[in-house]
């Protein structure tokens, strides 16, 4: 019987956000294993103890990114760690894009600056302002070139935490085609889906935001299959990936390119597709064992 752990996020006294956990383990237990959902962060785990940890839910781990990697090569000392922790270290900081780009993959174009570099802003079109270590939109939002002063202050902020920033334009498709997640699981295609924009105009960078709002099952294009898989191939250790999640959104000549690789923890949406639930619990299975 393999012992297999899912891990997640403590969220203390309120439920948990991950609706695709109890679901997973509940199906891996059916099929013979001993799946547990464990908190990374849980100091009393002995993670040698499993055949497998599997990274789903760790949604806190952005503002505790170096510790996260660290968890990551300790479990991956004693035990399979999926995905990978030199994958894990990798795509948590998202000045990946510029190894994607530099691959030939098309990605939304992306400028970095970390603390002490110039404030370069653009000034002839609306553009977004996020950390290139986050989750879920925090620290993100979006500006027109006259709100240049509020830009600045966010900027600030994110230094003063030591935080580098992205500053990326806003793709204008986005408010009318929203963004797709194609998602890949045990080296193969799984589902995708479409959410709305998430950044509306003039919502504060420290605002709440809805991660996934209007979201509906989508049948990606094939111009969207081969900007995922493309991508897919020049990550590092591809071979190794039990699950990807490809973010895509329309640029501005109307061809899709890359938004995000969600190599860490991404939401599966199992709810909105109940029938992939069977190849992830196989996937997770074939990996165990």
């Amino acid at each position: 019987m393999p012992r297999v752990a899912l891990a997640t996020y403590d969220p203390g006294p309120r439920p948990s956000k991950d609706r695709d956990l109890p679901v997973l383990v509940r199906e891996l237990r059916a099929a013979g294993a001993d799946a547990v959902g464990v908190p990374w962060d849980d100091p009393g785990t002995d993670w040698g103890g499993f055949d497998l940890v599997v990274v789903r839910s760790t949604w806190d781990y952005s503002r505790r990114a170096g510790e996260f990697v660290a968890w990551a090569q300790k479990v991956a000392a004693v035990t399979r760690l999926a995905n990978p922790a030199e994958v894990v270290r990798w795509n948590t900081d998202k000045r990946y894009l510029g190894d994607l780009a530099e691959a030939g993959v098309p990605v939304v174009p992306t400028r970095y600056l970390a603390p002490g570099d110039a404030p370069v802003l653009p000034a002839g079109h609306e553009y977004v302002v996020k950390p290139a270590t986050g989750a879920g939109a925090r620290y993100a939002a979006r500006y027109t070139p006259d709100r240049r002063d509020a830009a600045l202050r966010h900027l600030a902020r994110m230094h003063e935490e030591g935080l580098t920033a992205m500053v990326q334009p806003y793709l204008s498709g986005i408010d009318a085609g929203g963004e797709r997640a194609l998602q890949f699981f045990g080296g193969r295609f799984l589902h995708a889906s479409r959410k709305g924009a998430v950044l509306a105009p003039g919502t504060a960078y420290d605002a709440d935001k809805v991660a996934h709002p209007d979201l509906v099952p989508w049948s990606p294009t094939p111009a969207e299959l081969a900007v995922a898989e493309r991508a897919l191939a020049a990550v590092p250790d591809a071979a190794e990936l039990l699950y990807a999640r490809v973010d895509i959104a329309d640029g501005e000549d109307g061809r899709p390119v890359l938004m995000e690789l969600e190599l860490v923890e991404p939401n599966l949406f199992l709810g909105l597709h109940p029938g992939s639930v069977a190849a992830v619990r196989d996937a997770i299975l074939a990996a165990a064992a």
